[in-house]
């Protein structure tokens, strides 16, 4: 929680360096589009300041010289740049918003690439709501920097550079007169800057809150409603949606007095301007046309001030986005495939631990020194009180998480030695907590692997019984699954999830509390599933239910992270130790529930 606060705290400089170089490595790609932009932007940048300075050859040239035709000249000439610049302006706009486009789609590709890479012991430390704003709103803030932020700034620096270059050319000391406010123009704009960026701190970190909250409160909602806690979830929330509103009308307050600071000093600078040309044009020394150009080049340079305040804005999220975005592709928490893996083009199910120790945390070992050995085709059963390390086999045999000391081996060959998709590709699981994505029935049971063929699917939901329901469904196996199958029954996904692991049809299988969470029926009809599925295939079973591994071949039995019996079910009841009285307590159970 800590790491999170910081990293929503992550402030970012208006401009960094650093990171700068970082992010135009993905620019480089589109640097034909960028160097077009830029071209663009220096041509349509120009033709603005061209204005001013035509209206000051039509009157001091024509109008004053009644030059009617030369007039018409420029008048056409003014028109002709009022429609290149249109037309320019279309074409910058687009290729810099494909150009953000085509960033984003690539920053997004690695971005999801990347997560997918990540150990589970990433996601055991991380909210899932702050990996999704990476990708989403962090990502979006770089496309505002990338398709109207930089080009912009570009654009704006063009504008006032080419602004200088007409005024000095007209009246040096007019332009010295008219850029006096630039002082204070500066300060004000210092003082601005200063204020947003503790500002936008405030403003990150109580959107962080409200967006934690409410991910929180929504999840748990079963939660808040059983217990009646809404008034008071709705009094917390209160405050600090408070809090949040507070920040941002501060916000407001300082961009609601800097702008209107902005426009004094453009008002001074007219001022400023009518007070000395003025005087310059009765004295003789001035033009009308240049003081009328020189009037116009003042709007032309505030407005462009103007728009740098608010891409400065742009510009410090973009930074911070992209520090934490970089923070994420930078995670190394990464299981590792070997620099030269071993193949396996097809497996006996031969598994053995040897002296095996695993912990979570360092030095917090939760299994010890565990060595066992399973024959392929063999069907072992683990069992244990909560916290004993039956999940934990399952994870470090699957590779999610790496072992510490002793060895894993498949067919003799270490785990560690082989590609994690070529391990992972031999074995498949099934969870007591069924995971469903948005999709169909069909596309669930087959994660839309293409080889396997509706055919196969609809085998595969009958071999396990998962056909009955389905048939039934108005749409088959056609019928839409909402987010996690919020429509089905637990025992009908934990059907789905069976026949999801016979159509990949693997060598080796893994059942976590797999029929924990049924009721008897639908328990009667995986248990017949399972035992037509466990035929010729290694198995590994985790069962809280003793009954329903009692065919097992072999039987382990884990406490506080260590094998302490293993054996058939009648050896280990002979045996009397902590299997037996597991046995014992769960009978007796049965005895009180019977009766």
């Amino acid at each position: 929680m800590a790491d999170q606060q910081k990293d929503d705290d992550i402030l970012g400089k208006a401009y960094d360096s650093q990171l700068m170089r970082r992010l135009l490595t993905y620019i480089k790609p589109y640097k034909k589009y960028i160097i077009l932009a830029i071209i663009l932007n220096i041509v349509v940048s120009a033709l603005g300041p061209l204005r001013p300075y035509l209206s000051k050859i039509a009157f001091d040239d024509k109008i004053q010289n009644k030059d009617f035709n030369g007039l018409l000249v420029v008048c056409a000439v003014l028109l002709g740049s009022l429609m290149l610049q249109a037309l320019i302006q279309y074409f910058l706009t687009y290729y810099t918003e494909l150009t953000g486009q085509k960033i984003v789609y690539d920053l997004r590709i690695q971005l999801f690439s990347h997560v997918q890479k990540l150990a589970l012991k990433y996601f055991d430390k991380t909210p899932v709501g702050r990996t999704v704003t990476r990708v989403t709103n962090d990502v979006d803030s770089l496309n505002d920097m990338f398709s109207s932020g930089i080009v912009s700034i570009f654009s704006d620096i063009f504008s006032i550079v080419w602004i200088f270059i007409f005024m000095f050319a007209m009246s040096w000391d007019l332009s010295l007169v008219t850029l006096a406010v630039l002082p204070a123009l500066f300060y004000a704009t210092f003082l601005f800057r200063k204020k947003v960026r503790e500002n936008y701190r405030d403003v990150r970190k109580h959107l962080a809150r409200l967006n934690s909250y409410m991910q929180e409160r929504i999840t748990g909602m079963n939660v808040v409603q059983i217990f009646a806690k809404e008034k008071e979830e709705l009094k917390n929330f209160s405050s600090i949606n408070k809090d949040n509103k507070d920040v941002n009308i501060q916000s407001v307050f300082y961009h609601a007095v800097f702008f209107p600071v902005v426009e004094m000093l453009s008002v001074i600078s007219v001022g400023l301007i009518i007070w000395y040309g003025g005087g310059e044009v009765i004295q003789k020394n001035l033009t009308i046309g240049v003081l009328l150009a020189f009037l116009q080049y003042t709007e032309m340079f505030w407005r462009p001030v103007r728009d740098l305040s608010d891409k400065y804005n742009i510009l410090q999220t973009a930074m911070a986005s992209s520090e934490r975005i970089f923070k994420l592709l930078d995670d190394n928490t990464i299981i590792q495939n070997p620099a030269e893996p071993k193949t396996l083009k097809s497996i006996k199910g031969e598994v053995e631990f040897k002296n095996v120790w695993f912990a979570y945390n360092p030095e917090e070992y939760v299994l010890r020194n565990v060595s066992f050995k399973i024959d392929p085709g063999e069907r072992i059963a683990i069992v244990g009180a909560t916290g004993a390390g039956k999940t934990s086999i399952i994870n470090i045999f699957t590779r999610f998480y790496d072992i510490q000391k002793g060895s894993i081996t498949l067919d003799g060959i270490d785990i560690r030695d082989l590609n994690k998709s070529e391990l992972r590709k031999y074995i498949a699981m099934v969870l007591q907590d069924v995971f469903l994505f948005s999709g169909t029935i069909k596309s669930n049971i087959s994660l839309g692997n293409k080889d396997i063929t509706d055919e196969q699917i609809i085998d595969a939901a009958k071999f396990v019984g998962a056909d009955k329901f389905i048939s039934q469904l108005p749409n088959g196996y056609d019928e839409v699954v909402k987010e996690k199958g919020a429509t089905l029954s637990v025992g009908q996904k934990q059907l789905i999830s069976f026949a999801r692991a016979l159509a990949y049809n693997p060598q080796i299988l893994i059942l976590d509390e797999a029929t924990s969470s049924v009721d008897t029926e639908t328990e009667i009809l995986i248990q017949n599933a399972i035992e037509k599925l466990l035929v010729g295939r290694t198995s590994i079973v985790i069962a809280h239910r003793l009954s329903t591994i009692q065919n097992a071949d072999k039987i382990l039995v884990m406490h506080k992270g260590e094998l302490k019996e293993a054996g058939t079910h009648q050896e280990l009841l002979a045996h009397k130790g902590i299997y037996y009285k597991l046995y014992q307590l769960q009978y007796k159970d049965q005895e009180l529930k019977s009766a």
